[in-house]
């Protein structure tokens, strides 16, 4: 019995381990623009539940003591991982008074082309390179709005001369009264299907479908920045929740240890 015992303890142990690292990974960020805080989301495995019927044995003997007790691993449950959730509410916006700063107030996306393929961003912090295209810090294009099937490359923003650039609510991008196109804004229904990649940058997972619309309203506000939705206080309550579940889990191993040291040295040993 208290074999079965730790391992479950022990998955406890290591579920409340991972749910701290995910609450350090938030709180380092708390000043990075655009983050979205993640949060850890468990499972119970329950070992006899996960079983086709044809594989759990079925006691084939009268009603006894040892089919009584022949619980087909019902006894047996675990603390599983079922991956990580990413909370996409709205940061608040920063204002930075720099032209090519622009803020998402709501819902979308921006679309970057990178050497891997279009990937979407809610930072807005962009430049101007040396080409003088409309670029991320790390140097991706900024794509506007095309038809579709445009190719990426003829969807860049280039500015041609040295007029003040200005950014409209709806995305528009002026270079003085010359209009440059639209910023390219979409929407994804389903959030579960996209996953962070560094650098702000999200993608689509490998096992789910890309479903995308064009958000044709946004609300963009220039000279701002969104920053992240990480909530100091509630991190630090959840970190000291975890902390506390973590502790009794690792008291209820010891436990279960010093029953199982009790078992082989003092009652094996009896007479």
């Amino acid at each position: 019995m208290s074999t079965k015992g730790v391992y479950t303890a022990l998955s406890g142990a290591m579920a409340q381990s991972l749910k701290l690292d995910t609450i350090a990974n938030n709180l380092a960020n708390v000043n990075t623009p655009a983050f979205k805080r993640d949060q850890q989301v468990f499972k119970e495995y329950l070992t006899a539940n996960e079983k086709a019927g044809e594989v759990i044995q079925v006691p084939r003997i009268p009603a006894s003591i040892e089919s009584f007790y022949d619980m087909q691993g019902g006894d047996k449950s675990f603390v599983d991982s079922a991956g990580t959730y990413t909370n996409f509410g709205q940061g608040s916006l920063k204002p930075t008074n720099n032209p090519l700063d622009v803020a998402i107030d709501g819902a979308g996306f921006f679309e970057i082309a990178t050497p891997q393929g279009v990937r979407f961003t809610r930072l807005g912090a962009f430049k101007i390179d040396g080409s003088g295209q409309l670029v991320t810090k790390d140097g991706h294009p900024v794509l506007k709005s095309a038809p579709d099937g445009t190719e990426p490359a003829s969807r860049v923003i280039k500015i041609v001369g040295d007029q003040a650039l200005h950014i409209a609510d709806n995305g528009e991008v002026f270079e003085g009264e010359n209009s440059l196109g639209k910023l390219s804004m979409i929407k994804i229904a389903n959030k579960d299907s996209i996953q962070k990649i560094g650098s702000s940058l999200y993608t689509f997972k490998a096992n789910f479908k890309p479903e995308i619309e064009i958000e044709n309203s946004p609300s963009l506000k220039q000279g701002f920045v969104e920053m992240s939705n990480v909530n100091v206080v509630q991190e630090m309550t959840d970190m000291i929740a975890t902390t506390r579940l973590f502790e009794s889990a690792q008291k209820a191993i010891g436990a279960y240890d010093s029953m199982t040291d009790k078992l082989v040295n003092t009652v094996g040993n009896l007479k």
